[in-house]
């Protein structure tokens, strides 16, 4: 168990009433995973700056851009771009935490591990885990790709009313969140999902309050974030191709009684917003929305204070 859990993963288990085997978690990249990266025209990733804080960015390119030339290794032939308040963060050595998200399917496989190349075209990745997620709360949409010159990513003092904004109307975002540095085995960084209805990520001032759903009982994310609360958050704007990047800290509140104002949550967390970045027009895509996931209409969204136009 230790080997594929850290021990805040595993204390998050616990705070949480839930446990896993950690069934599917691996060293390498089964076929199937290798096959899927190859299918993608964007990839989630999580990075980390100078601070050691966690950053939130998207990479694309044509599909196949993403490849695995063996079972422990992805190669990757993008570069972030270079308004992207992560591009300093891909360095030869860096830690790295992927996510490969097809939204016309629902399908999704994770990976974190290093850095062991960089060059004028890509990225080559160790991979130390591996593994699928299940399918819940993942809103599909048909990309088309769709040219679009990016501007200079323009920093934001708060949350201003664009921002809020994209806020309320986002039915998905992604968050990055690293393991505490003094951790050695099954450390690492992690990107991940979430989802919900338009109105599911709340606003108290600067601060995000997101309802935590039923998961896969990994707890990677709040595993993390019990030990090291600095997180990043990725919205998209899919009718702009605008991103908001944000930085900040995490508390969890583990309690039922607040959580029972979302229908569907099982806890909530508070993201503290400290640095905000807005890239318009950055994600080269035209988008077409298809559904809900039947997981997703199945829960609640903030209403009177907590809710994100506030």
């Amino acid at each position: 168990m230790s080997a594929i859990f850290h021990p805040d993963e595993l204390a998050a288990q616990a705070l949480a009433g839930q446990s896993s085997s950690g069934a599917g978690i691996r060293p390498a990249m089964p076929d199937q995973h290798r096959d899927f990266f190859r299918l993608l025209p964007y990839l989630f990733v999580a990075t980390t700056d100078v601070r050691g804080a966690p950053m939130a960015s998207v990479l694309t390119g044509p599909v196949g851009f993403v490849h695995s030339p063996d079972p422990t290794t992805l190669r990757i032939d993008a570069l972030a771009a270079p308004e992207d308040p992560a591009a300093s963060n891909f360095y030869e050595g860096s830690v790295i935490g992927l996510l490969g998200l097809d939204l016309t399917t629902r399908r999704r496989n994770r990976a974190n591990g290093r850095v062991k190349g960089l060059d004028a075209r890509g990225l080559t990745v160790a991979i130390d885990q591996s593994f699928g997620n299940c399918a819940q709360y993942i809103q599909t949409r048909r990309p088309t790709p769709h040219s679009r010159t990016g501007t200079a990513a323009e920093e934001l003092a708060r949350l201003d009313p664009a921002a809020r904004s994209t806020i309320a109307g986002a039915d998905t975002f992604f968050v990055a969140s690293r393991s505490r540095a003094d951790i050695a085995e099954a450390s690492g960084l992690d990107m991940s999902h979430r989802g919900g209805r338009p109105g599911f990520v709340g606003l108290e001032g600067d601060t995000l309050v997101v309802p935590d759903f039923r998961g896969n009982r990994f707890f990677n994310t709040l595993g993390n974030l019990l030990g090291d609360p600095r997180a990043a958050l990725l919205f998209i704007d899919f009718a702009s191709g605008d991103l908001l990047q944000l930085q900040g800290k995490v508390a969890i509140d583990w309690s039922a009684d607040r959580a029972a104002a979302v229908a569907g949550a099982q806890r909530l967390w508070r993201f503290a917003v400290e640095r905000a970045w807005r890239r318009l027009s950055a994600l080269p895509f035209d988008w077409a929305f298809d559904a809900y996931a039947p997981t997703t209409l199945a829960t609640g969204v903030w209403t009177g204070a907590t809710a994100a136009t506030s």
